[in-house]
């Protein structure tokens, strides 16, 4: 009797349908025509007997039927990419992708030099990127390994702690030099601030500890590279990682004893891939140079503010 089941390339346009919200968006991210997946969506809908989105202006909402398919389906995905890496021959080889996720600063600001390093060890293997703040990109197998700074709770990861980073109130020397340096934290919302645009990431600092409002930004964007080259432009004070100030001259602490909070750093993949090779390495040597990057950070204060 033939089997009449739906097949993983319909389930592999669903999954990317449901991530990207849209046929379109879909196609893009498997690299196919939208027709080609059109088509999937519609086979896959008529072998199940059941519709899987709705259409709306917004693009296709999955059903209440698609979303209890979708772990099945992540389940799927990760089979097949584990039956692709054994029938590669790559587990044990340093050879192959590897597809690492990190927040924008992290991303821009300390990987390269990190993967650089990475690379000269290991040649063969090619390196991907994701900036994101997602905190299940690795269960949605939207990459194979993250930098967090955020515990991974999820039972099915590998997850190591690199150390804490601080993070505190900076400033670039010429504007210091210029307006001082405010001697409290009351005194903070007389001089340019810069901070989020939107209330989420605002709330985010109190959740740390500081309590700032929209109003007190002179300077707004969600960004943290944006936030972080407006700091080194000398717009106003900002939140900065200790350790990558450091590596800017220009860039001094501000009350670094009454405004300090600390984020953990983890590096974490799924479990699945702990028996590649090229996984395990890049595991590696992120944990170890993660470590050491969290171990710069020694502020440089500002000193005696000038008067306003």
């Amino acid at each position: 009797m033939a089997d009449t089941s739906p097949g993983w390339e319909l389930y592999r346009s669903f999954l990317a349908v449901v991530r990207e919200g849209s046929l379109s968006g879909g196609a893009r991210r498997l690299g196919l025509t939208q027709p080609t997946v059109g088509r999937h969506i519609d086979a896959l809908e008529a072998s199940l007997g059941v519709g899987l989105f709705t259409r709306s202006q917004g693009g296709l909402s999955p059903t209440d039927t698609a979303l209890a398919l979708v772990p099945h389906a992540e389940a799927m995905a990760m089979a097949a990419e584990t039956l692709q890496r054994v029938a590669s021959g790559e587990a044990e080889e340093d050879r192959g992708t590897v597809r690492l996720t990190a927040s924008e600063i992290i991303g821009t600001e300390v990987l390269p030099a990190i993967l650089a390093r990475f690379r000269e060890k290991h040649p063969r293997i090619a390196i991907e990127l994701v900036l994101s703040n997602r905190s299940d990109d690795l269960i949605r197998r939207d990459a194979d390994i993250a930098v967090r700074m955020i515990r991974p709770t999820q039972s099915s990861l590998i997850a190591r702690k690199c150390g804490v980073v601080a993070l505190g109130l900076h400033a670039h020397r010429r504007l210091i030099e210029e307006m001082g340096a405010p001697q409290s934290v009351e005194e903070i919302g007389t001089y340019p601030i810069i901070g989020f645009d939107r209330e989420p990431s605002i709330r985010r600092l109190g959740e740390l500890g500081l309590v700032l409002t929209r109003d007190l930004f002179t300077f707004r964007c969600d960004s943290d590279v944006g936030q972080f080259a407006a700091l080194k432009a000398g717009f106003g004070f900002g939140i900065c990682q200790y350790a990558l100030a450091k590596r800017y001259p220009d860039l001094v602490a501000v009350l670094p004893g009454a405004i300090t909070f600390e984020l953990d750093v983890w590096i974490a993949m799924h479990e699945d891939l702990k028996t590649s090779r090229r996984m395990r390495l890049m595991f590696d040597h992120l944990a170890e140079e993660m470590g050491a990057y969290v171990r710069e950070q020694t502020p440089k204060a500002a000193g005696k503010p000038a008067s306003k």
